[in-house]
Parts: structure tokens; C-alpha cells; sequence
């Protein structure tokens, strides 16, 4: 029920880099990283963190999800089920299960069904189209990268987002 994990990358296009990329583990995923958009300070010797349009963000990640990972990982699907705010019963029904089989998936105690993992990503991306200009872009998604994505031996290690009035990934998206 799992695989390796590689790091993947965020970043705001018009901020420079920073030394540290900071763990962004609050999304419940291990592998992400935020190379800028985020500030930390220091209140009573704590660290607050602070990052931008977190919703967007979040948008951006389940999209690079959909699009460029080969089989979902359970923390995946739940960061899926989260962004698209919605429950396990939900869920379920608009893929057509019950609420037990998603909160299984979750867990990983089975495995998602390919065609449902397909209706999945075809489902949050039609949800998180951010213009409908993008509609051929999930044509794009069911008619063939689905198919690819089945093909793929590896995961890509690292994703380029920016940050020009939303998180966006800007070169694979691109139709």
C-alpha cells in the first residue's frame, strides 16, 4: 500500500528562494517542501509559520497530485478528499462507493480501484479548474495522461510552482 516518496518543491515565482526550504508537513503529506512563500517568526520562543494562500496551495499540490504521480498514496488521497472539502461519505458517493471503502483507501488497508483512482483525479480537476480555459486541459487529463500516468516507472522528484495571483505549475500544465 505504499511507496517511496520523493520531495517535492513550491515555491512563489516573485520571491527569491530562501537558504531553507521549510517542511510543510500541516498538509498531512511528508514530501512537501516550500522553497519560498512562507515567513516564520518567533512569538513567546515558539515559531509561527505563516504561508500565502494556503487554500491555493493546497489547490496546486492535489493538482500536481492528479497529474503527475502514478498510483495514489493513502495520505494522497486523503489530502485529495481534505482540499476538495468534503467527507469520506461524500466522497464515496460521488465515486460511487460507500464512506468504508474511502476511509480504507486512507488508511491503506486496500488499494484504490485503477478506474476509481482515475474518476479521482479526473474529479478534482474538474473541481479546481482555475479558469475555463483550463476545460481542455481535462479533456487532455481523461483522453490520455491518465493512460500515461499507468505507464510511468517513477515519480517526478521535484514540481515548479509560482505564485502570479494563484499557485500554478505553469510549464506541465500547459496545454
Amino acid at each position: 500500500m505504499g511507496r517511496s516518496v520523493n520531495s517535492e518543491q513550491f515555491y512563489l515565482s516573485h520571491e527569491e528562494i530562501k537558504a531553507e526550504p521549510y517542511h510543510y508537513t500541516v498538509c498531512g503529506l511528508t514530501n512537501i517542501y516550500l522553497a519560498n512563500g512562507f515567513t516564520i517568526d518567533e512569538y513567546d520562543g515558539q515559531e509561527i509559520v505563516a504561508v500565502k494562500d494556503v487554500d491555493g496551495l493546497h489547490k496546486a499540490i492535489g493538482r500536481h497530485l492528479v497529474v503527475h504521480r502514478k498510483g495514489l498514496a493513502p495520505d494522497e488521497v486523503r489530502f485529495l478528499r481534505k482540499t476538495l472539502d468534503m467527507t469520506q461519505a461524500e466522497l464515496g458517493k460521488a465515486l460511487g462507493c460507500d464512506s468504508q471503502s474511502v476511509a480504507r483507501w486512507e488508511k491503506g488497508v486496500c488499494a484504490i480501484p485503477a478506474a476509481t483512482e482515475k474518476l479521482l483525479r479526473a474529479y478534482f480537476f474538474a473541481n479546481n479548474l482555475n479558469s475555463d480555459a483550463e476545460l481542455p486541459l481535462l479533456k487532455a487529463l481523461i483522453a490520455s495522461a491518465l493512460g500515461e500516468l499507468d505507464d510511468m516507472d517513477e515519480w517526478p522528484e521535484q514540481a515548479e510552482f509560482r505564485f502570479c495571483n494563484r499557485w500554478e505549475e505553469p510549464d506541465r500544465l500547459a496545454a
